[in-house]
């Protein structure tokens, strides 16, 4: 009797991280559009600093539009605010964030966590709980690693590990890389939102890209996930 051979992994999916928004207004109008031209999981809100309640009705007025075309809504940091919202949960940058995040997340909201430098902080914050990993994001001082890099790291967690991954991509030709190496989520934004066609036609390239590079990928890449741990 043969073993049957693992399931095919399903094509990665988006996730777009929106401008820093101080007045959502415009951008609120346009997510409709923008969320029924391609295949978006997950929208990240980053927020201008301002003073809590400010923040909170700007979660107001962006989760109804995002909730309703079907992708959840996640708020970059500011774990305590994601309930009173209304946002399905927050990213984090870090093993300390996740850990101090996620009381207040858990289990009815996502938490998701990057800012992760080493191999082990990454397993450390899947042992957490974390619901997604995010590779390849600039830090601080706005350096982030090699393209290689990030896919090669993907390309390991996406071997070895339950929760999915998510590669930060910050041109068209790395989603198609990421997606390529094993990652379940691309991570898109600037470039899109900079995009002189404008951010629709952006996304529906980079969508198709990724589609493109998960049914290319050679066969026997990234077998079924074992989890180890």
């Amino acid at each position: 009797m043969s073993n049957k051979p693992p399931p095919p992994r399903p094509a990665p999916r988006l996730y777009l991280a929106m401008p820093v928004v101080d007045d959502p207004a415009t951008l609120v109008a346009e997510l409709p559009g923008l969320l029924a031209s391609a295949d978006v999981a997950a929208v990240l809100l980053r927020l201008k600093e301002t003073d809590q309640r400010s923040m909170i009705s700007r979660i107001k007025a962006v989760a109804p539009p995002v909730q309703k075309a079907g992708a959840a809504l996640l708020v970059d940091s500011h774990p305590e605010i994601v309930a009173r919202g209304g946002a399905d949960g927050a990213h984090l940058s870090g093993i300390a964030a996740l850990e101090e995040a996620m009381p207040s997340l858990k289990p009815d909201r996502i938490a998701g966590v990057g800012g992760l430098a080493t191999r082990h902080d990454s397993m450390s914050a899947g042992e957490m709980g974390a619901d997604y990993v995010l590779f390849g994001e600039p830090d601080a001082k706005g350096q982030r690693p090699s393209s290689q890099a990030i896919a090669e790291r993907l390309d390991w967690w996406a071997e070895l590990f339950e929760p999915p991954c998510v590669g930060f991509a910050t041109s068209l030709e790395e989603a198609y890389d990421f997606a390529a190496s094993g990652a379940d989520f691309v991570l898109v934004g600037d470039f899109i939102w900079a995009d002189p066609r404008g951010p629709k036609a952006a996304l529906i390239e980079v969508d198709a890209a990724i589609k493109k590079a998960h049914a290319t990928a050679p066969a026997g890449q990234n077998p079924a996930r074992q989890e180890h741990g």
